[in-house]
């Protein structure tokens, strides 16, 4: 039912032969998207509870866009509510000018604001070139850590209490833990930085454990994962996005961002052995949009022909202030965990019970009979 091989530390399979990832994706499918009738009516809820809270204010929520199909059509989702939210792009130095487009046009069909976050060049550059010579795996928190400060933050000062996001089973259900870190582990990122980075970070947006906790449990902004409310399917979607607002796909999966196609096609696959394909692949297989036959087929395409990889490693190499020489080199250093330096890795894991509740309660959904279900998991 997934793609996941022998390669993935955490594999098992249960007496069935189905594989530990295809039941947890399973359990969530079953437990955290919501279709149909049902889905409407939690969506319209959901929806009232957003604009009681935004009563007298300018604002119903906030949303983050990248230029992708996810967070674009959170955009379209969330109009189409009656919903007045504010949307917040990170500029990190890297996107494409399509990717620009793509959201000023979609933000001024929608008549949606726009704020736009430039990030600092040399800060953001000296924590992806840290990261790098950390040998750690998630070179995406850099990116990542900094949107979520900013929609918190921002929510914070505002006074919006829902952030809402494009995070959805559908596209996203079977990620291994070895296969990522935890983004918001803002201890973390400093500790890495410190080791590494050769400039302070001034402005560069971080937030640390205890300010996540504030915005959480006594801001009490929620976080709504919209796509897990709706029939999501990404290729209806994409056709969606095209035919009603003119939006231009990119050639190939994150091609909104140089950075992001970097790390996940060539830094993941040569350095740890991942291929994040298997994770989008599996997921869409267990959702119903795709065969298993089919995701093999995908899976047995290259990601770069030679030629491409050269070109892209020359263009990244140069951005970020390597040789060439140098990212190989760096690439092909020994791996490092995150864990190896100063984190806060316990208050992120999604495998304690604990942390489950508290999740649901940060996002407003925790009922008393979900004690049952999370310990009936975990058992």
């Amino acid at each position: 039912m997934t793609l996941y091989d022998e390669t993935v530390p955490e594999l098992t399979f249960d007496e069935e032969g189905v594989c530990n990832f295809a039941r947890d994706g399973q359990w969530r499918l079953q437990h955290e998207v919501f279709h149909g009738e049902d889905g409407r009516r939690r969506l319209e809820a959901w929806a009232e509870r957003m604009k009681a809270a935004g009563k007298g204010s300018d604002y119903d929520c906030i949303i983050g866009v990248s230029g992708g199909v996810d967070s674009s059509i959170v955009a379209v989702r969330v109009a189409e509510l009656g919903l007045r939210p504010l949307a917040l792009h990170l500029d990190n130095g890297w996107n494409i000018d399509l990717a620009v487009s793509n959201i000023e046009q979609l933000v001024n069909r929608l008549n949606i604001d726009l704020i736009t976050h430039v990030v600092d060049w040399r800060e953001i550059r000296d924590l992806q070139r840290a990261y790098i010579k950390a040998s750690v795996m998630d070179l995406e928190c850099v990116s990542d850590h900094a949107i979520n400060t900013l929609l918190y933050r921002t929510a914070h000062k505002m006074g919006i209490k829902y952030v809402v996001h494009g995070g959805n089973v559908a596209t996203e259900s079977t990620m291994p833990a070895s296969w990522g870190y935890d983004k918001r582990d803002g201890r973390n990122l400093l500790a890495i930085h410190k080791s590494y980075g050769e400039i302070p970070l001034k402005t560069y947006p971080y937030m640390r454990p205890h300010q996540l906790f504030w915005y959480l449990f006594v801001d009490r902004i929620k976080a709504f994962p919209i796509l897990n409310y709706v029939d999501y399917n990404k290729k209806k979607a994409l056709a969606e996005l095209q035919e009603r607002f003119g939006y231009r796909p990119y050639a190939r999966k994150h091609g909104e961002n140089r950075f992001t196609r970097f790390y996940q096609e060539i830094y993941l696959v040569q350095k740890f052995g991942i291929d994040k394909r298997v994770n989008h692949l599996s997921s869409l297989i267990l959702s119903g949009e795709i065969t298993r036959d089919e995701a093999l087929a995908e899976i047995r395409k290259p990601l770069y022909e030679p030629e491409q990889e050269r070109e892209e490693l020359e263009f990244i190499s140069k951005k970020l202030g390597f040789s060439v020489g140098e990212l190989r080199s760096l690439i092909s250093a020994p791996p490092r965990a995150h864990t190896d330096f100063a984190n806060a890795a316990g208050l992120f894991d999604h495998n304690k019970p604990l942390v489950q509740v508290a999740r649901r309660i940060a996002k407003g959904e925790f009922r008393l009979s979900d004690l049952k279900v999370i310990w009936e998991r975990h058992a």
